[in-house]
């Protein structure tokens, strides 16, 4: 079973992680998930694992649980676009959205200061925060924040791919497959391709 707030001396917890640093379309997204309700997280603590080793059957139905109890299950979401990965850096653009999403959560009233836990080895600077490496892995509400992360992203890509389907999106979500390094060889890239990348692609 995954760690839970009592592994963190029964602190309240606010998860953060990211989905799609490595592609080379399409947003970052990034969610935060904070369970209110000591029994909901260790019910789904035996369900939740690093969304990538999840089936999509199984991230689909357990984003639905998480998404669903408002009254057990804070979260917050944001993507950060194209754009704003040129203008920062994947690296800079990624911690600035998973500072605003921590700190939707983070102002919320809550009956004790919450921890805020960010997968990863980079600490969110403008929010008391501790970096856990492997944390999509190791603590659920990490966990349940990178199932969010991932399948919101997977749906925005599904519907990038019905305007621009010779990229393959549908499929590859935006990754530098061949296919999809091919046809930026042959389509050029779009809006939503990330000219910071310096993407190298088919002659």
């Amino acid at each position: 079973m995954l760690e839970t707030r009592e592994q963190w001396e029964n602190r309240l917890i606010i998860g953060v992680d990211e989905a799609g640093r490595g592609p080379l379309a399409g947003p970052v997204s990034v969610a935060a998930l904070c369970f209110l309700c000591p029994q909901a997280e260790k019910d789904l603590a035996q369900r939740l694992d690093d969304s990538k080793k999840l089936s999509e059957k199984k991230r689909e139905a357990l984003f639905e649980e998480l998404t669903s109890q408002p009254e057990k299950i804070l979260w917050a979401h944001r993507f950060s676009p194209p754009e704003e990965i040129d203008a920062l850096n994947i690296l800079q653009a990624t911690l600035k959205a998973m500072g605003d999403v921590a700190g939707t959560l983070y102002n919320t009233p809550h009956p004790s200061t919450p921890l805020i836990l960010v997968d990863g080895n980079h600490p969110i600077k403008t929010l008391p925060s501790k970096a856990v490496i492997k944390g999509d892995g190791r603590v659920a509400a990490i966990a349940g924040a990178s199932i969010i992360a991932k399948v919101l992203r997977d749906r925005e890509m599904v519907k990038l791919d019905q305007e621009f389907p010779m990229y393959g999106w549908k499929q590859n979500k935006g990754y530098g497959s061949k296919a999809h390094r091919d046809a930026i060889g042959k389509h050029g890239m779009t809006p939503h391709h990330r000219k910071s990348f310096r993407l190298k692609t088919a002659a």
